[in-house]
C-alpha cells in the first residue's frame, strides 16, 4: 500500500496522464474525465476488464500487466493507494522525475475552481452521492460527478457535465477528503474506521471537523449519528444544516414506514412532503434526507427536491439482485463494516417477508478484521438467520497470522448459526443446501465476494434438478 503524500505539488498543466490501476471503478471514471478534458490518457491494470475495453474504445492506450515501458510519453502518473511501492511503473516514474500524484490529487486538479459538493461519511456516501447526482439531473442540472460506485440508472460512476457544479464522494479513509476546496460539505455519519491510518478515534473525528469547517458555503450533517453529533459540537462553521430524526433537526424525518418501499414525511421550515423511495431500508430514507438538505442549500424548493430524490434507482453493489433460482433470491451488497452489515441486513429483513436471510460474508482487510471481528460476529448473528463465512480479502495488506474468516466465525455465540468455508465452491454448494424457497442469500463485502454469485446460482440450480 502507498499512503498518499498530499504535500507533493500538483502540476499546473497536464498533457499526457498515465493511470496505474486504470481498471478500478474510481480510476476508470477519472481517466474517462481526463479524456473528456482533451488529455492523452494511458494506463495499466493487472487484469483485463470491460472498463479497460471501454477506455480503449474512447481513445485511451491501455495495457494488461504492469511494465515501465507502459509509461510512454506521460508527464503525469496517477496512482491509488492500492498499488505496491515496488510497482515498476511507479518506481520508474519517480526515477524519471515525472509528476506522480494520488488519484485524489488528480481529481483536485480536474475540479479546478468549480463549485464543489463533497459527500463524506463512514457509511452511505456512495448512495447519497448517487441520490444527489440523479436528483440534480432530474431538476435540469448537468453536474460533473465522481462517485465510488456505479449509479444504476446512469450506468456510470463518473461523468463530465456542462455545469460549474461538481459532486464528489470524498474519501475519508486516507485523509484525502481534506484536499478538496469544498463549497458544501455533506456528512452522512462518523463511525470510526480506518484507524490504521488515523491511529485513534480522536484523530478520525478531528479530520471530519476540519473537513466541515473548511467548506466555504455550508455544512449538512446528521442530527442523529453519535459520531456526527460529536463533530457538530466541535464545528465553528456559521452555516450548518442538520437532517434526520431528531426533534430539532432542520430537515426532519417523521412517520417512517419500512413496509415495502421505505417512506417518510420530511419537514423543513414548516413545510412537509411525503417521500417514498424505490429502494428499501430505513438507512436510505435518512440518506435521502441528507440529499434533500443539500438540494435546499443549492437553492431548490422542498417539494421539487423530494420529487427528484424519489427517482433514484440505487447504485451497483448496494442490495443488488443478481438472480432467483429455486425460489431463492441472491443479492449482493458492498457492506464491509459492522454498521453497514447491520443496515444492509435490516433493509433485507424489511422486504424478505417470511423468508430467511443467509449471509455470505467476506471480511475486508486484515487490520479491520483483527480490530472488529467480535463486532462482525455479533451483528451477523443478530441480523442474519445463517452466515457462511469466507476468508479475508486482503486488498492492499499483507496477511496477518491467525486473522482469517474463522476468527469471525469463532466469535459467534452459537456455532450452529455460522459455517466457515474457505473454498468458494464448497461455500456455494453449502449455501444451496441451507437455502429454501423464499429465502434471500446476500453476499457482503467490498472485495470480490460478488464473484461467488454465479457459483451460488449454479449450485441452487443443481439442487433443484437433483
Amino acid at each position: 500500500m502507498i499512503r498518499p503524500d498530499l504535500s507533493l505539488p500538483i502540476p499546473e498543466s497536464i498533457t499526457a496522464a498515465h493511470f496505474i490501476g486504470i481498471g478500478g471503478s474510481g480510476m476508470s471514471g477519472l481517466a474517462q474525465m481526463f479524456l473528456d478534458a482533451g488529455i492523452r490518457v494511458s494506463g495499466s491494470d493487472r487484469s483485463d476488464s470491460d472498463a479497460l475495453r471501454a477506455l480503449e474504445a474512447a481513445g485511451a492506450t491501455v495495457h494488461v500487466g504492469h511494465d515501465a515501458a507502459h509509461l510512454g510519453e506521460a508527464d503525469t502518473v496517477v496512482h491509488t493507494g492500492a498499488i505496491w511501492p515496488e510497482n515498476p511503473e511507479f518506481v520508474t516514474a519517480k526515477e524519471r522525475g515525472l509528476h506522480v500524484i494520488h488519484r485524489s490529487q488528480a481529481l483536485h486538479w480536474l475540479i479546478g475552481r468549480r463549485r464543489l459538493v463533497s459527500i463524506a461519511g463512514a457509511h452511505g456516501k456512495t448512495t447519497s452521492t448517487g441520490m444527489l447526482v440523479t436528483s440534480l439531473q432530474a431538476l435540469g442540472a448537468d453536474p460533473n460527478f465522481v462517485n465510488g460506485g456505479v449509479i444504476e440508472q446512469l450506468g456510470a460512476s463518473s461523468a463530465s457535465g456542462a455545469d460549474e457544479l461538481f459532486v464528489v464522494e470524498a474519501d475519508e479513509s486516507d485523509g484525502t477528503f481534506l484536499l478538496y476546496d469544498t463549497a458544501i460539505a455533506l456528512i452522512t455519519n462518523v463511525d470510526p474506521d480506518h484507524l490504521d491510518h488515523y491511529g485513534s478515534d480522536e484523530a478520525f473525528h478531528d479530520a471530519f471537523i476540519r473537513f466541515a469547517d473548511a467548506a466555504s458555503e455550508a455544512v449538512v450533517i446528521s442530527s442523529d449519528d453519535p459520531g456526527a453529533l460529536r463533530v457538530l459540537a466541535g464545528l465553528s462553521h456559521e452555516n450548518v444544516t442538520t437532517f434526520g430524526l431528531a426533534e430539532d433537526a432542520d430537515v426532519r424525518l417523521t412517520e417512517i414506514s419500512t413496509a415495502g418501499p421505505v417512506s417518510a414525511t420530511i419537514t423543513y421550515r414548516g413545510s412537509s412532503e411525503r417521500l417514498q423511495l424505490a429502494i428499501p431500508g430505513a438507512h436510505n430514507i435518512i440518506n435521502a434526507a441528507g440529499a434533500v438538505a443539500v438540494l435546499l442549500m443549492l437553492g431548490y424548493e422542498l417539494a421539487e427536491s423530494v420529487r427528484a430524490v424519489e427517482g433514484f434507482a440505487g447504485t451497483v453493489r448496494r442490495f443488488e439482485l443478481h438472480g432467483v433460482e429455486r425460489g431463492v433470491s441472491v443479492f449482493d451488497d458492498y457492506a464491509h463494516h459492522p454498521t453497514e452489515v447491520k443496515v444492509a441486513l435490516e433493509a433485507a429483513r424489511s422486504v424478505v417477508g417470511d423468508g430467511r436471510l443467509i449471509a455470505i460474508q467476506q471480511p475486508h482487510t486484515y487490520s479491520r478484521t483483527q480490530h472488529m471481528y467480535r463486532e462482525f460476529a455479533e451483528v451477523l448473528e443478530a441480523y442474519a438467520d445463517h452466515t457462511v463465512m469466507l476468508d479475508v480479502y486482503g486488498a492492499r495488506e499483507d496477511p496477518v497470522p491467525g486473522v482469517t474468516g474463522e476468527l469471525v466465525s469463532g466469535a459467534f455465540q452459537d456455532a450452529a448459526n455460522v459455517r466457515y468455508v474457505a473454498d468458494w465452491q464448497e461455500a456455494a454448494d453449502y449455501t444451496a443446501t441451507v437455502a429454501r424457497e423464499g429465502d434471500y442469500v446476500i453476499t457482503l463485502g467490498c472485495g470480490n465476494v460478488y464473484l461467488i454469485i454465479p457459483q451460488v446460482l449454479d449450485a441452487l440450480r443443481g439442487t433443484a434438478e437433483a
